[in-house]
């Protein structure tokens, strides 16, 4: 099981409305955490940074957190 900070974070990736990062929330929670949700979490997680991770948004560190908490 994911620790309870990256649940946290990838629960409010998920309700966030941006596709782009709520729907592979979403799948990654639905999955348990499963390893292909995981890859595909990481990959929106580093798109989601290198798009939108420094425009000062409350989601600018969550990205980077969610990161270091996956192994990326």
């Amino acid at each position: 099981m994911a620790n309870a900070e990256l649940v946290k974070i990838v629960e409010k990736f998920a309700e966030c409305g941006w596709d782009a990062i709520d729907a592979p929330a979403k799948n990654w929670l639905a999955a348990s955490g499963s390893a292909d949700a995981t890859a595909k979490l990481i990959a929106a997680s580093q798109q989601a940074d290198k798009d939108c991770g420094s425009c000062g948004c409350e989601f600018d560190p969550l990205y980077k957190r969610a990161l270091e908490l996956l192994g990326a």
